[in-house]
């Protein structure tokens, strides 16, 4: 079930990435320069490759606002790649221009390379690589921006927080793990949690699989690329149930809980409590320490192909995920209490909020 939704599209070295968004209500303020901050959030974060240098993202916005008020219709956004100067025939829709400039054929282990090639039938990988690449996660952050700022008008906020790189915990040592990591041609990942407060009870269900909010989130993170594992809340493995479930207190005559482990979710619903989501981020998979791989075409061994790439993206990918995590919240808000107008949706979420 859907309420808001959307389409992205866009290649890495391609002229642009675009967003189309459906189901924003009306009359919700867009500030640009908000969108355009969360764009640099994404793209700051030490251990980022030369990419970062040649793109400075901002938004472009189409259609669906009007005096800086969304009017209810779609939304379009762009995002122009400012690197696509370098790479206009490389990346050309027409077939005049084809080229086997940027072309190849290794696969590299863990990139979607090898199953990409085979699903599609292509023999020059880059067909893979431009829109399997992470840089589309840039239009995505502006679609979560735009997700933010209707939470906002409801007084939800998010804010993320990286805190593994590597072996080393505590963002003293981070740099340093990510200097020795670049020292020696690797990359690495690392772990960060997502926290959403203020969130009212209620959001999801348990009445079938997949309304469930839990996995709703899990799949929209999880599919982030370079993302294996997902959590929700503290991980429980190893302790009792009587250390792990959250007690009831009643405080001032308000139901409270002593502690937060299950994340703000309990049978796939929100609880009010702070929504607490982390996620594991593996090295990248594009590093100057070469991997041994296969060739497609001529079915050989062979040293897996560089292209530039970041050592760490850790924080960057938080960013993401807090804009992922965003667009469903945003749904599920728009599910339960409806809404065409930002008037009409604050009016349904506080009277619903006072019983």
């Amino acid at each position: 079930m859907e309420k808001f939704r959307f389409l992205t599209s866009g290649e890495s070295h391609g002229k642009c990435l675009s967003a189309i968004i459906e189901g924003i209500p009306s009359g919700i303020e867009i500030n640009i320069d908000f969108i355009n901050n969360e764009l640099k959030r994404r793209q700051q974060g030490y251990g980022r490759g030369e990419r970062m240098q040649i793109e400075c993202d901002s938004v472009e916005i189409t259609s669906g606002v009007r005096f800086g008020k969304t009017l209810g219709s779609p939304i379009s956004l762009v995002i122009k790649n400012r690197d696509f100067e370098n790479w206009q025939k490389i990346m050309s829709i027409a077939p005049e221009d084809v080229t086997d400039e940027k072309a190849f054929s290794t696969y590299r282990p863990g990139h979607a390379d090898y199953t990409g090639s085979i699903k599609y039938c292509h023999k020059d990988l880059r067909n893979i690589l431009e829109r399997s690449s992470a840089r589309k996660t840039a239009i995505e952050v502006a679609v979560g921006a735009i997700a933010k700022i209707l939470l906002k008008n409801l007084g939800i906020t998010g804010y993320s927080e990286v805190t593994q790189i590597g072996s080393a915990c505590g963002c003293e040592n981070y740099k340093s793990e990510i200097d020795t990591v670049k020292e020696s041609g690797d990359s690495v990942g690392g772990k960060f949690t997502v926290t959403y407060q203020n969130l009212p009870v209620g959001l999801g269900s348990h009445v079938h699989w997949d309304r469930g909010i839990d996995g709703r989130l899990a799949q929209a993170v999880m599919s982030i690329p370079a993302i294996k594992v997902v959590e929700i809340g503290t991980n429980p493995l190893g302790l009792k149930g009587s250390e792990y479930h959250d007690e009831f207190l009643i405080k001032e005559g308000k139901i409270e809980r002593s502690t937060n482990n299950a994340g703000g979710i309990e049978g796939g619903i929100t609880n009010g409590q702070d929504l607490i989501v982390s996620a594991i981020m593996k090295p990248i998979p594009t590093m100057l320490k070469p991997l041994n791989t296969i060739d497609s075409k001529t079915g050989k061994q062979t040293q897996s192909h560089y292209e530039r790439s970041d050592v760490c993206a850790v924080e960057s990918c938080a960013v993401v995920a807090e804009a992922r995590i965003a667009w469903i919240l945003v749904n599920e808000i728009l599910l339960k209490y409806g809404g065409d107008s930002l008037e009409e949706l604050k009016r349904n979420y506080t009277n619903s909020q006072s019983f």
